[in-house]
């Protein structure tokens, strides 16, 4: 752990290795969380007036974000898509009972969309007790923002801004203007060097499928 309670990259991977079920699963969580990483680091790089933000803790947090997606990994290795939402609570709540501090543990509620309220959980019923799942410090803001630029899709992609804005707004006009906010805030990364690095597609929009 780094002063703080911050773990270091390699105590997160072995987290990663502890509770992945297959290696499938986590090539593809760890590698996600990796380019997480990479893009926050990218984005907060790229601001034109410096950025009060403790980097350190983003990396962690980044790293640590999807953790939960292994808990819907049944014994066979398949996801259960279904139960999807249920995976930054899962998260948290594997980190708490690890003894995290809360300061990392909201990495893996408050990542989801561009964020949960009660209203959302209740309105949508979705499978996960009703709060509040909304970034709130910088740093919880800046990881939530670069997630959306990667998809654990199959295959893997990166998707542009306006992708990700036609994909929410089916959500609600309310979620794409406030992903609209957050890209005049932070602006759009370069997706080409990270794309070409990993061998993975770009998104961009297109209509929706029937």
């Amino acid at each position: 752990m780094r002063e703080g309670g911050i773990p270091t990259d390699a105590r997160i991977r072995a987290l990663h290795e502890k509770y992945a079920p297959t290696r499938a699963a986590f090539d593809l969580v760890y590698t996600h969380c990796q380019i997480v990483c990479a893009l926050a680091e990218h984005i907060a790089a790229r601001q034109p007036d410096g950025l009060d933000v403790d980097i350190e803790l983003v990396r962690a947090g980044a790293l640590l974000h999807d953790l939960g997606v292994y808990q819907l990994y049944d014994s066979t290795g398949v996801l259960d898509y279904q139960n999807y939402i249920r995976h930054g609570v899962l998260g948290r709540d594997v980190l708490r009972d690890l003894g995290f501090p809360d300061l990392l543990c909201r990495f893996c509620s408050c990542h989801t969309g561009v964020g949960l309220s009660r209203a959302d959980v209740q309105a949508q019923g979705l499978p996960i007790p009703p709060a509040d799942y909304l970034a709130e410090s910088t740093e919880e803001e800046l990881v939530m923002y670069a997630d959306k630029f990667h998809s654990k899709s199959t295959p893997p992609r990166f998707v542009t801004s306006a992708a990700y804005e036609a994909s929410v707004r089916r959500f609600g006009p309310d979620k794409a203007e406030r992903f609209t906010l957050m890209v005049k805030r932070w602006g759009e990364p370069d997706l080409g060097p990270f794309a070409r690095a990993h061998s993975m597609p770009i998104r961009g929009p297109r209509p929706e499928a029937g």
